[in-house]
């Protein structure tokens, strides 16, 4: 065991052992346990209160995914469970680990990704995150003041486990399985209340093992002489990913009706992956390495910890502030090997990687009621963080090359909110954030680099409720989101691949890039039935400037290099509809089935990209999800259907790609053996549909196609869940 990895266990334990010896201390009664008011929401009093639905109260539209629907298919990693939410797409599919978390068909950033409101780390993966560790998922497709606004696309806030007021001790054990994939997994969680004081731990484990082929064909053709090259292979890829989560959470309720709250999450986890690629040419050039290897492993930690104060002020007023910290670390070690015959190696080369990220921030809120039905709130949003990475690389037979880097990011943003009742029936939001960001980038072989941004952010939102129907409201929105370039687009500094080519460039960042930013319009129109049923029709602009894309080029030493720059402006559109109720609404003797239906259909273009098909940041077009459950006696059961469209993409003048249709199929069972035991099975990608990556290039001089099938995998899951 390394010293990097006896750390990262002895900060875990830690951690745990922190949240639990302290219900000794606790000595006196619990307090009537008041409901939290939500944000963007005017608190009227506690009746109101205690019948709050976030998404039909609140002005800002809002979707929240609760507890019981997130866990419902066994998931191992939050990805799967998105999904199936309405709006949201996640990139890639059969079988495959990884993929981006999509709004509006949109990711790239344009997407912003909260853990407990605030932006998640550099590097940090989704993957590792456990559906079982996690209360809620907001989608906001407006932005708000009180957050970010980094959110041209939307924004999905991920909340993590809270405190509870009774007792629970609850283990979950489970396995997947599917070709080439095993994984067993684990959950426990722990919740008490003692006195003034309740606490919860949430622990995950996972661990993934993996073995999958790819087969790949590339075709390389010379305008000028007509030459075509083809080349085949068939990449293979091995190895493992070990994770583990821990969520510890403590509450206070303090005499004077103050709370004082220490919430944490913590991340281990370790990647460990061989790759092999064999390359035939079956007419024309070979690369120059045919033959090819990889061995990579990853050590990352990652630990965020936050204590949130909320004070109780004279005529309703209170003040909400919190103070955190996080460390990120990774260790990387990548040995890559080439050839033009197996076992003869022309290339050797090893590659070790450390990085280390840490910060600070701070945000606070005071709202108060200045009138009846009038609620304003102010506050600040503020955070510093230094990332430093040394990078080791020894090409035999030369000698080490050294490279260092360090940045540091200051960000601070300040906001002022009114949300004002101004009938029964018409509640409207007025906000508005100004954030700047300053970013200075120092390291080897590049000069230093200092980006510096600030943005205004309007928003304005307004519900009305029809008249005479308690069931029917509509929404308007209109706001100005941006989306900041991320450290690692702004380095210069150029990582060099195997076998270079317009398929295959260099990468390197640009340390002149601007934000994009985009003025927005959303509107909705809503219908809520009996039992939790809704009915929504939505539908939004938005008009970016300073789009940014990869652009390649040729650099001066005949290398391919790809860079971000940005070109101009594009438009998006979307229109969703979503409906969501159990069968009995409409016919009372019918079976306990519930009923879940979304479609989503994006437009997009690109004014710098020659149409047709000049889809803003590969956006999908169509996007479709029916899910049904059924309730018999102790048996659950039900499933989902989700449907993504793709086809030809336009990415610039000169880039192309086709993305894949996916059509993804799951289906659970849930057996209830008694209130503390219960099984639950399920069966992901029924189908076990290929996905398939096909990208172009084509200029005066050369055109290339190469096309990737990654084959599906139906994976089923197993879980046995108690309580005690």
């Amino acid at each position: 065991m390394s010293m990097h990895t006896q750390f990262r266990l002895t900060v875990l334990a830690a951690a745990v052992a922190a949240c639990l010896p302290v219900s000794v201390f606790a000595q006196q009664p619990a307090p009537t346990k008041k409901a939290e008011a939500p944000a963007n929401k005017v608190e009227i009093n506690a009746a109101a209160t205690s019948t709050y639905d976030p998404r039909r109260d609140d002005t800002a539209s809002k979707i929240v995914v609760s507890h019981d629907e997130i866990i419902k298919y066994g998931d191992t990693n939050v990805l799967d469970v998105l999904k199936r939410v309405p709006g949201v797409t996640v990139s890639g599919g059969g079988g495959r680990m990884g993929g981006e978390v999509r709004m509006r068909g949109l990711g790239s950033g344009y997407t912003q990704i909260l853990i407990n409101g605030e932006r998640a780390p550099a590097g940090f993966s989704m993957d590792s995150l456990s559906p079982d560790v996690i209360e809620r998922i907001e989608v906001l497709r407006a932005a708000s003041a009180e957050f970010s606004t980094q959110s041209i696309a939307g924004t999905i806030n991920i909340v993590l486990r809270r405190a509870i007021s009774t007792r629970q001790r609850e283990l979950k054990a489970g396995y997947s399985g599917g070709q080439g994939l095993r994984s067993p997994n684990a959950n426990l969680q722990i919740s008490d209340r003692m006195g003034t004081m309740s606490y919860s731990v949430a622990l995950n484990a996972v661990n993934n093992r993996f073995d999958r082929h790819s087969p790949t064909v590339e075709e390389f053709t010379d305008n000028s002489t007509g030459v075509t090259s083809v080349r085949e292979s068939d990449p293979s890829m091995e190895g493992g990913f070990k994770g583990l989560n821990a969520a510890p959470r403590i509450n206070w309720n303090l005499a004077n009706g103050d709370t004082l709250t220490s919430q944490s999450f913590i991340n281990l986890n370790r990647l460990q992956m061989n790759s092999d690629q064999q390359v035939t040419t079956v007419s024309g050039l070979a690369p120059a390495f045919p033959n090819t290897s990889m061995h990579t492993t990853n050590e990352g930690a990652f630990v965020r910890s936050d204590l949130n104060w909320v004070h109780k002020l004279g005529g309703s007023a209170k003040l909400d502030t919190k103070i955190g910290f996080n460390y990120n670390t990774s260790d990387n070690e990548q040995r890559r090997r080439g050839g033009r015959t197996a076992g003869v190696d022309l290339l050797d080369s090893r590659i070790d990687t450390d990085s280390t990220e840490k910060g600070l921030s701070t945000t606070g809120k005071y709202t108060t009621p200045i009138m009846e039905g009038h609620s304003l709130a102010m506050g600040w949003d503020g955070g510093y963080t230094t990332r430093d990475e040394d990078r080791v690389q020894q090409d035999q037979p030369a000698a080490p090359q050294y490279d260092v880097y360090a940045a540091k990011v200051a960000r601070f943003a300040a906001f002022a909110q009114d949300e004002w009742s101004l009938t029964k029936q018409l509640s409207v939001y007025l906000g508005a954030r100004w954030e700047g960001i300053r970013t200075t980038s120092t390291g080897s072989g590049f000069a230093d680099s200092t980006s510096r941004l600030s943005v205004w952010s309007p928003v304005a939102q307004v519900l009305y409720k029809l008249p005479n129907s308690k069931a029917d409201q509509v929404r308007l929105a209109l706001t100005r989101t941006f989306k900041a370039p991320g450290a690692g687009q702004l380095i210069p500094r150029r990582t060099p691949s195997i076998n270079n080519s317009e398929l295959e460039p260099d990468t390197m960042g640009n340390p002149d890039l601007k934000p994009e930013q985009a003025t927005g319009i959303d509107a909705s129109y809503e219908h809520y039935w009996p039992q939790g049923g809704v009915f929504s029709v939505a539908a939004s602009a938005r008009r970016i400037t300073d789009f940014t894309r990869q652009a390649i080029v040729l650099a001066d030493d005949g290398r391919w290099v790809s860079m971000p720059v940005n070109d101009g402006t594009a438009n998006t559109r979307s229109l969703e509809i979503e409906a969501k109720f159990p069968v009995k609404i409409f016919f009372p003797e019918g079976p306990a089935l519930d009923v879940r239906a979304n479609v989503s259909r994006n437009w997009s273009s690109v004014d710098a990209v020659p149409g047709p098909n000049n889809r803003l940041d590969q956006q999908t077009p169509l996007s479709a999800t029916l899910g049904l459950d059924y309730k018999l006696g102790a048996l659950t059961m039900g499933g989902s259907y989700v449907f993504r469209n793709g086809g030809p993409v336009r990415i610039s003048a000169t880039q192309a790609a086709y993305q894949t249709v996916r059509r993804d199929v799951d289906v659970y069972g849930l057996w209830k053996f008694d209130p503390k035991n219960q099984l639950r099975v399920t069966i992901g990608n029924v189908l076990a549909q290929d996905w398939v990556s096909e990208s172009f290039y084509e200029d005066a001089r050369t055109a290339s196609h190469r096309r990737i099938v990654y084959p599906g995998t139906m994976l089923v899951r197993v879980m046995m869940e108690m309580k005690f």
